[in-house]
């Protein structure tokens, strides 16, 4: 094993981070238990790439010193009895701190979940995917900072490999595969020999079809939500292939040509609108993938690995109608509550889909007016001016707001007095 201290590095955190990093050593000095800095976060601190999920590792009873250090922090506790694990989330600063007693696993049948039995915190980093994820940093005052290395992934880290720590990693948990490929293109890795022989064994044998739709749909997402997604779907193209999420699955020319304009979209969206609701961009780059599957084939897929309802509609809706929304929104004379009336029901991932899809000026000009002016419009007008103008409760009160919303959006009323003239055209046909 090799060791050495990172102390400066963990110093140099933010300041609510070390404060949580200092409570957890107070709490293993009062309970007189080891307790590490152990995973992502050890990695991602010595490359100095910002990293705010801490994961804190026990010998002893994680969900005792969880208590303990939520209690000191002032933090919410979620404990989760079963796996010896707990989050505490502090208020100070809005961090959490995922806590877990060390623990071994052995795996009766590849792809299955483990058997898990208490541990040392050498059988805890043994267990973990790869080297540069295996290594640990003592909070313990005596020796805090010292960097524990079992499995060399400090020579691994400093030489740029992905590596795993035994030759059925792959087999017995083949998300491992994803996740490879994940690192491999976030940190511009390499996947070492005997690793890739590992892993294009494993996707020769269908490994990933194995492992239940749920696991698999999570670890997915994790590669679509990486900052460069494209990146990630060509490596998965070459070493894997789609056919995990269904046999017509792919990432064709097509697909990767819509992904580029997705991309470009997405970026023009955040750049333009930085105050609505950030973009779920990787709803979009699923779709892509789901370019040439037919709407019954991704309502099955959707089932399949059950996403939300809300992420099935915003694809499906995209699916569905896309050529006739397009051909709508092309026309030469279309009233801006026509466009209103395609567009407010669909989401923006949707429309960013629709605007990859096109180069239509009319699109693309109707689209960003959608965004920017008709998104969000509110009128003037209220149920109790409503009431006032002796109109009581009733379904004449959506009729009215709909009319209103229309010919506001058409430039045919501006001011509160506008509207109030508009509605009392409008009683007599009620």
């Amino acid at each position: 094993m090799k060791s050495s201290n990172i102390k400066e590095r963990i110093t140099a955190l933010p300041p609510e981070m070390l404060r949580l990093i200092r409570a957890a050593q107070g709490v293993s000095r009062k309970l007189q238990v080891r307790a590490y800095l152990v995973g992502g976060f050890v990695r991602d601190m010595i490359l100095k790439v910002k990293n705010f999920d801490l994961d804190i590792l026990v010998e002893a009873n994680g969900i005792l010193f969880a208590q303990e250090l939520a209690a000191n922090t002032a933090g919410t506790l979620v404990s989760h009895t079963r796996f010896g694990t707990a989050t505490v989330a502090a208020y100070a600063g809005g961090h959490k701190v995922d806590i877990a007693t060390a623990r071994k696993e052995a795996y009766p049948e590849p792809a299955c979940l483990p058997q898990v039995e208490p541990g040392t915190l050498r059988d805890d980093l043994a267990r973990r995917d790869f080297t540069i994820n295996a290594m640990a940093a003592s909070v313990c005052e005596a020796d805090f900072g010292t960097l524990i290395d079992y499995f060399g992934g400090l020579d691994d880290l400093r030489r740029g490999i992905i590596r795993v720590l035994h030759g059925q990693s792959f087999r017995d948990d083949p998300t491992r595969i994803l996740r490879a490929i994940r690192f491999e293109k976030r940190y511009g890795f390499r996947i070492e020999p005997l690793t890739f022989r590992l892993l294009k064994e494993a996707c020769r044998l269908r490994m990933l079809r194995q492992v239940s739709p749920h696991r698999l749909r999570d670890e997915f997402l994790l590669n679509l939500k990486e900052d460069e997604p494209l990146r990630q779907l060509r490596r998965i193209r070459e070493l894997v292939g789609f056919d995990f999420i269904h046999p017509a699955a792919r990432f064709s020319a097509a697909s990767e040509k819509l992904a580029r304009a997705c991309l470009k979209q997405v970026f023009w969206f955040k750049k333009r609108f930085p105050q609505h609701r950030p973009v779920e961009s990787w709803i979009i780059f699923l779709a892509c993938i789901f370019e040439e599957l037919s709407v019954q084939e991704v309502k099955e897929v959707c089932r399949r690995f059950a996403f939300r309802s809300g992420d099935e509609k915003r694809i499906l809706a995209y699916k569905k109608g896309e050529k006739a929304l397009l051909r709508h929104l092309s026309q030469p004379a279309v009233k801006p509550s026509e466009i209103f009336r395609m567009l407010e029901p669909l989401s923006y991932e949707t429309i960013l889909l629709l605007r990859a899809r096109t180069k239509d000026k009319r699109v693309l000009r109707r689209t960003e007016d959608f965004f920017e002016i008709y998104n969000g419009m509110k009128l003037c007008i209220s149920g109790d001016d409503l009431r006032r103008l002796g109109i009581a409760p009733g379904p004449y009160y959506r009729r009215i707001f709909s009319e209103v919303l229309a010919a506001k959006l058409n430039g045919e009323v501006k001011t509160l007095e506008d509207e109030l003239t508009l509605i009392r055209k409008m009683r007599g046909s009620l």
